[in-house]
């Protein structure tokens, strides 16, 4: 127990094993006192199967929560018993159906006293624990299948990198990263045009020096995205150039950069801010809905590969 009180909340899993395999292991002494030819493991197959007659394996792995091969494993084992029997007679010849043999009838007679001790033991058990375990599993299996535990420990790491993740002001240093990481995305989905080179190969003249602003997310003191806030006129900035390294997609860094780009919109004076994009880039639309733009139509784009134009009002 010490390793457990140790390791801490990392070790559920292991610990949620160790108390199946504690309780599996009494459930089997169980059995043996009652004279019931059951592994523990059978109990819930040999259940519905009681209550239900004939089966297919499909239908038992829906009812009890199985996986379909888990299942066959089971019914596999008790027919190996003569614990069940292949049900004849089916139209459907895809699909094995089984059903309680003559020796599983007769289990089932016997098996009946044992579930009552059973279930006042367990009642009896919770009524001196302060914690309803039973409630407990149901939480957590309604937590789990809501979202699991993979989609939960991936936001915490995303949390935790984002944490290491600055968002800085442009420095000259930081000029050719602006265009790296800029080109490398535009030619992988369309090409490089004129007005990508005018912002991308002078983006002090064209961008800081007018007015605007560029934002640079770094690990370290590495850059590894950027975005461009295009002062337009006094009100309004284009939000444009804006990339992450392909090496870091997924981490948040375009949320980090977005949220940091809008904030520094409003801290401008600007009252809206604009964007042109391409539907192709469903991440980008996707990343630039939730911050809030919505589809607008604006003037003619510089650009041949703009087909999205969108607004946000701030």
């Amino acid at each position: 127990m010490d390793f457990y009180q140790n390791i801490g909340k990392m070790a559920l899993g292991s610990r949620l094993r160790r108390l199946s395999e504690l309780l599996t292991d009494q459930a089997a002494e169980v059995y043996a006192m009652y004279g019931v030819e059951l592994a523990p493991k059978w109990f819930p197959v040999f259940y519905v199967l009681s209550l239900n007659g004939e089966m297919s394996i499909s239908q038992i792995a829906q009812e009890i929560g199985h996986s379909h091969p888990s299942v066959s494993t089971i019914v596999k084992e008790m027919q190996k018993n003569d614990v069940v029997v292949k049900a004849g007679n089916r139209v459907d010849k895809r699909e094995n159906y089984v059903r309680l043999s003559e020796k599983g009838y007769k289990i089932n007679e016997r098996v009946q006293a044992q579930y009552r001790d059973v279930e006042g033991a367990i009642e009896k058990a919770m009524s001196q624990t302060q914690n309803n375990i039973w409630r407990a599993m149901e939480e957590w299996e309604y937590l789990l299948n809501e979202k699991s535990l993979l989609k939960r420990v991936r936001d915490e790491k995303k949390v935790r990198e984002s944490k290491e993740i600055r968002i800085v002001d442009y420095h000259p240093q930081y000029k050719l990263s602006f265009r790296q990481l800029n080109e490398d995305w535009i030619q992988q989905y369309f090409k490089m045009e004129p007005a990508d080179y005018k912002y991308l190969d002078h983006p002090e003249e064209n961008i800081i020096n007018k007015g605007g602003y560029i934002l640079f997310a770094l690990v370290g003191d590495n850059p590894v995205g950027a975005c461009a806030l295009i002062k337009l006129d006094d009100k309004t900035f284009e939000l444009g150039k804006m990339a992450v390294s392909p090496a870091l997609k997924g981490k948040g860094i375009g949320t980090l950069l977005g949220d940091a780009a809008i904030a520094k919109a409003k801290q401008a004076g600007a009252g809206r801010l604009y964007l042109e994009s391409n539907t192709v880039l469903k991440p980008a639309l996707n990343l630039y809905q939730k911050l809030g733009f919505k589809r607008v139509v604006d003037k003619p784009s510089p650009y041949e590969r703009s087909n999205i134009q969108m607004e946000l009002i701030l």
